[in-house]
């Protein structure tokens, strides 16, 4: 199935391609904001990288698979349903593969069919869409609905001789319909890891390799446990504090210091979403559709502001626990349940103008840090 150029399906993929390109753009600058102050952009790259594949799965797909279905009135993003087929079909993709003729026999078939019936083959068209499919889907990593961790950083806290690991993950939340990147910065107390990263003068042992990054958690008696709790907290519906508080009581020897989670969305797609009516009514109006599109990111933090220190009794002991810092003279830290957060948005010049002239910027971009992309260009307000 050939995909018309001015269908609606066919804009929406094209103004997400353009978003997520000019997202990539911003990230990859290193004096955008999120580089200068943090290693947030360098850790989404891959995540994005990820999101960027099965969105170019995803357009091979319909090539032979006659439904998309996005959020049009949340997140702007494709419902979960089609988050769980593409990981269905990566799974499966080698032996569908082995069925199918390889796409020099059927592009052959193609031609004789057309000669001979002076028709369009369109079964055959069907199935070289459903191989070119199955084989990008082979090609890299998508953007799963988990995305298992990963230790990208390690070093040690010489104030309390802990080695400390930096470590994201990946999540696709199925009620929100939003992807997720996660990070957190955790100390490790238990004593053989201590033991065996840590030298007497504080310092990380430089005769222990460590190839990062490392998939999983650094401990391996705790990898297997962690990627399960990362995979049972990691939904959108959980704040930040919730998060951190319970990696804290189900870890005793791991000390959550840190907990970063970037939410990707909503997206706005003039004529496609539904999210905001204000917002896509003024899009409507940018000549170039491939610049009628708004990309919004929450950047949440929490973080440790202490330590309680374990207590050992005869009777009963208690591990050490943290404190995390919630806002409260922020109301919308408070219901986020997050230290502080930053929230970004993305738009073409095109967009942006439009929503001057009418007036629109202050209401809608209020409380967001605006980054305004032309060509390979991102220039951030304030």
């Amino acid at each position: 199935m050939n995909i018309p150029a001015d269908s609606a399906v066919a804009q929406y993929f094209s103004t997400i391609r353009s978003a997520l390109g000019g997202l990539e753009i911003f990230l990859g600058d290193r004096n955008s904001p999120l580089y200068r102050n943090s290693v947030v952009g360098e850790i989404v790259m891959p995540y994005l990288a990820r999101l960027k594949a099965s969105f170019a799965c995803w357009e091979n797909r319909i090539g032979f698979v006659q439904q998309f279905r996005v959020s049009r009135a949340e997140s702007g993003f494709p419902v979960f349903q089609n988050v769980l087929e593409l990981e269905n079909d990566r799974q499966s993709a080698e032996k569908r593969l082995s069925a199918i003729p390889d796409a020099d026999q059927l592009r052959t078939e193609m031609a004789d069919f057309i000669l001979r019936q002076k028709a369009f083959p369109s079964d055959l068209q069907t199935r070289m869409a459903e191989r070119l499919y199955l084989e990008q889907i082979g090609k890299g990593d998508i953007f799963s609905p988990f995305v298992l961790p990963e230790t990208i950083r390690v070093a040690v806290n010489p104030k309390t001789m802990r080695p400390y690991y930096v470590v994201c993950w990946g999540a696709f939340d199925g009620t929100a319909t939003l992807p997720m990147v996660y990070m957190a910065t955790i100390e490790d107390s238990t004593q053989s890891i201590v033991d065996m990263l840590v030298t007497k003068d504080g310092k990380l042992n430089p005769e222990v390799d460590i190839p990062l990054p490392v998939g999983g958690l650094l401990n391996p008696e705790l990898a297997s446990r962690f990627d399960d709790f990362a995979l049972k907290n990691s939904a959108y519906s959980l704040t930040p504090a919730t998060i951190a508080t319970n990696l804290d009581k189900d870890f005793p020897t791991l000390h959550p210091k840190q907990l970063r989670r970037i939410v990707l969305g909503p997206f706005y797609s003039a004529g496609i979403t539904e999210n905001n009516e204000r917002v896509n009514e003024i899009l409507s109006k940018v000549r170039k559709p491939d610049n009628a599109w708004l990309l919004t990111w929450t950047v949440q933090e929490v973080f440790s502001k202490a330590e309680r220190p374990a207590q050992k009794g005869f009777w009963s002991s208690t591990p050490a626990q943290e404190e995390f810092h919630i806002e409260t003279d922020d109301l919308e830290a408070a219901r986020m349940g997050v230290s502080a957060y930053e929230k970004h948005a993305l738009v073409p010049h095109d967009a942006y103008q439009a929503l001057y002239a009418a007036g629109e910027t202050q209401g809608i971009f209020g409380a967001y840090k605006v980054h305004v992309i032309s060509g390979n260009q991102v220039i951030s307000e304030g």
